[in-house]
């Protein structure tokens, strides 16, 4: 239906843009905003809001650069804080968090998006501190504004996956947990499975499997897969091989055919070597894994690189030759690779 319609405006660019973005494709929504420029059709506010948004979820960081750069040189165009806050969103997500923290800080408006952006940039950025001061200082504001409701910045689900993942990275158990308790008692929300992964992640990187497992089994909801395999790779840190074959069998029941799982168990009997058991787990693989899958964005063009299928790659003698470089220069710092077992190469 858009390529029928013979004269484009502004509105069917920026629907058709923000479907692709809604349906997880933002690679072709950039394709489409490249193309509506190339058409000499300006974008407005709601179309870069949308765009930001494709570019966070690939990290492309340079063309997020590029529009932001457009913003501030375009007259006229309307800055409303939904455009704010997708800037806000593009830099934490992009890897810049110092420009995401600049623009943040030069915003005289914020909403709760606002204030979640930041909080969950700093956490997915590993700055624990920075992120539960934001979250302070938040809780600040409301209690210097009282009951006064249109001032009021109340904390939503997503606020607290990044309080839960700042205090996991902190290794903060007891204020996770309370925060974890806060979020019904206090604001009346009810966590969903990406809390309770948090929690799971929060014990695990704390090294209480037990309390990790314990807290597994009183979710009122049904546990997921990722849930146990967040334990799982714990048990494989921390070489706990009695608690990783009792998660090992629950994953079995919920997804029996995810190699990962068998190759996370091989991984720890290997680490024990206890070959025989490493063997009798890998045999029981039937499945291949899907190959991983990286972009990277050089200028404007977004490229993706799938494993094991580098020979198809038009670039395939420079890469190897960048890679040949990265692996001398890493053993010269003394690096090299952690075999398991060197039958398994």
């Amino acid at each position: 239906m858009f390529d029928e319609i013979t004269c484009k405006n502004i509105v069917c660019w920026t629907a058709l843009i923000s479907a692709y973005v809604d349906n997880q494709n933002p690679r072709k929504a950039l394709q489409l905003f490249r193309q509506m420029q190339m058409d000499n059709v300006e974008p407005d506010n709601v179309t870069l809001t949308v765009v930001l948004s494709a570019c966070a979820d690939i990290g492309a960081l340079e063309m997020g650069e590029w529009i932001h750069a457009y913003i501030r040189s375009k007259e006229g165009l309307y800055i409303d804080l939904s455009l704010n806050n997708a800037l806000i969103n593009m830099y934490a997500k992009c890897g810049n968090i110092v420009a995401a923290r600049r623009l943040f800080d030069s915003m005289k408006k914020k909403d709760v998006t606002t204030w979640t952006s930041m909080i969950v940039g700093h956490a997915l950025h590993g700055q624990a501190e920075e992120a539960l001061k934001l979250f302070a200082e938040m809780g600040g504001i409301n209690k210097r504004h009282g009951d006064c409701g249109s001032s009021l910045i109340v904390p939503n689900d997503v606020t607290f996956i990044g309080v839960l993942m700042a205090c996991s990275h902190a290794g903060i158990v007891d204020e996770g947990k309370q925060h974890f308790k806060s979020m019904n008692e206090d604001y009346g929300l009810k966590p969903r499975e990406s809390h309770f992964g948090c929690m799971v992640d929060l014990f695990c990187r704390a090294g209480l499997l037990k309390e990790a497992y314990n807290f597994i089994l009183e979710m009122p909801v049904q546990p997921n897969a990722v849930v146990w395999r967040t334990l799982l790779g714990a048990c494989s840190l921390k070489g706990n091989i009695e608690l990783a074959a009792e998660v090992q069998g629950r994953l079995l029941e919920l997804d029996p055919g995810h190699a990962g799982d068998y190759v996370a168990m091989s991984n720890i009997y290997a680490a024990k070597g206890m070959w025989d058991k490493k063997i009798d787990v890998r045999d029981h693989i039937k499945q291949r894994r899907f190959p991983g899958c990286s972009l990277i964005e050089v200028g404007t063009e977004i490229n993706e690189f799938v494993a094991a299928n580098i020979e198809d790659h038009p670039l395939r003698s420079e890469i190897y030759t960048v890679l040949k470089h990265l692996l001398i220069n890493m053993k010269s710092f003394g690096y090299f690779p952690e075999l398991s077992s060197t039958a398994e190469y």
